[in-house]
């Protein structure tokens, strides 16, 4: 992001040039950001002791043009539906890349997966375990499959997005020490389902890398354990991802480099104390690939004042981003076109839905806004256009990649003929 002359710039490209010729709202990705990120992670996260693997969480921002940055620069990819399955073989990444997670895939998500040549699956649970190498069975296909584990460890961030407390929803209990070894056993019986390692992750938006050190601790232990008393050999290591990014000043998210340097320092530690070997160990970054290299750009129009408050008004809202009434999300934002001009108005930002929930940025500091001023909102890159939605028929906007001075719609705007091309009259056989 660059300002010049009162305008800023994303990726070279103004956003003034970027509202007039593919309207607002709009998501827009500064390619040269992400693909920067991705190459961060390929060169940091390596070790000498076992092989490491960069798998992008992909829930964070699924899109044709994500995916085909991801498999250039030979990263992996983590999918959690037969939708995003699908968006991988149309964007031509690699099967044997492919991550499938889900504590509750369907019947049809599965036969998906085996039809595509999906190589690894992310077992949930026991129920899963039995399904998954019946449906082995039924297309005699092998695939490998790495146990989610739910380490127990509890990151200090928002309840709705914490994923290893005791109580998560996700994977087997880490204390459930004869239930780990059971599935193991009953994946081993089978002729088709190959067992390859654990997987584990503790919630998201985490700054403290204490907790990913007690996490590296209690999955090392483990599979320590299962070493010693059961022969059981576990080859890889998934950390899962989680790592903090910069919405606001409150921020203060480590780098890429030092994420990187302190797991693999921390995981090579725990092999060499307790004596065991890994093949390899991933981890899956999705919101630090992608949330700081995203922007919204909004139109201002109407303002209006109350006796506490100034208000101004966007053309979207919680429709496009719904990370702030979800969990209390807090963002920055600035006038794209009075970037330098001095913030001397304090304004709720509100959106356009028919809620009184829908307010993006409380006490905005910002120049004088004046209708048709443009906004924008900073690290809107993960779950921004992945949780859009049509909530008041509001339609859900483009998505451009701007590097080096052009700009290419990535997804096009929804027109209203989108949002009605499934309804129907059609009378059901029963």
């Amino acid at each position: 992001m660059k300002n010049n002359k009162n305008m800023m710039y994303i990726g070279g490209v103004p956003c003034d040039k970027l509202a007039e010729t593919c309207g607002t709202p709009l998501y827009i990705y500064d390619e040269n950001a992400i693909e920067e990120r991705i190459k961060n992670y390929t060169t940091y996260f390596k070790s000498d002791l076992f092989d490491t693997e960069i798998i992008y969480a992909s829930k964070a921002f699924a899109a044709k043009a994500m995916f085909q940055i991801v498999n250039k620069y030979g990263a992996s990819l983590d999918v959690v539906s037969g939708g995003e399955l699908y968006l991988a073989k149309e964007s031509s990444v690699p099967m044997d890349r492919i991550y499938f997670h889900g504590n509750n895939k369907t019947e049809e998500e599965l036969d998906i997966a085996f039809k595509y040549g999906c190589k690894t699956i992310v077992l949930d649970n026991l129920m899963e375990c039995a399904k998954l190498i019946e449906k082995a069975e039924e297309y005699q296909k092998e695939i490998h499959v790495i146990i989610r584990i739910n380490p127990g460890v509890n990151a200090h961030t928002h309840k709705y997005i914490v994923t290893g407390d005791p109580d998560s929803k996700f994977g087997v209990l880490i204390e459930d020490y004869e239930k780990i070894v059971n599935m193991i056993k009953v994946i081993s019986a089978s002729k088709y389902v190959i067992f390859d390692g654990f997987h584990s992750h503790i919630g998201s938006q985490i700054f403290d890398m204490e907790a990913f050190h007690v996490t590296v601790e209690r999955m090392i232990k483990l599979i320590k354990r299962l070493k010693d008393e059961d022969d059981i050999i576990v080859r890889f290591l998934n950390l899962g991802g989680g790592f903090g990014v910069h919405y606001t000043d409150n921020d203060d998210p480590l780098t890429i480099k030092e994420i990187s340097n302190l797991l693999i320092k921390k995981c090579e530690t725990e092999i060499k104390k307790h004596e065991i070997k890994l093949d390899k160990i991933m981890i899956e970054p999705g919101r630090s690939m992608v949330a700081e290299a995203g922007y919204t750009l909004y139109t201002i129009g109407f303002n209006k004042k109350t006796p506490n408050k100034e208000y101004i008004f966007i053309d979207g809202g919680m429709s496009d981003n719904i990370r702030v009434a979800l969990y209390q999300a807090k963002y920055d934002c600035d006038i794209a076109n009075k970037m330098d001009e001095d913030k001397t108005t304090c304004y709720s930002v509100a959106g356009k839905c028919c809620e009184s929930g829908d307010i993006l940025i409380e006490n905005a500091m910002l120049p004088k806004a004046e209708e048709d001023d443009l906004l924008v909102v900073y690290s809107t890159g993960a779950y921004g256009y992945s949780m859009a939605n049509n909530y008041n028929k509001l339609r859900r906007p483009a998505v451009v990649f701007a590097k080096d001075g052009k700009a290419r719609i990535v997804i096009k705007r929804e027109d209203y003929q989108d949002m009605t091309r499934y309804e129907t009259d059609e009378e059901v056989n029963i």
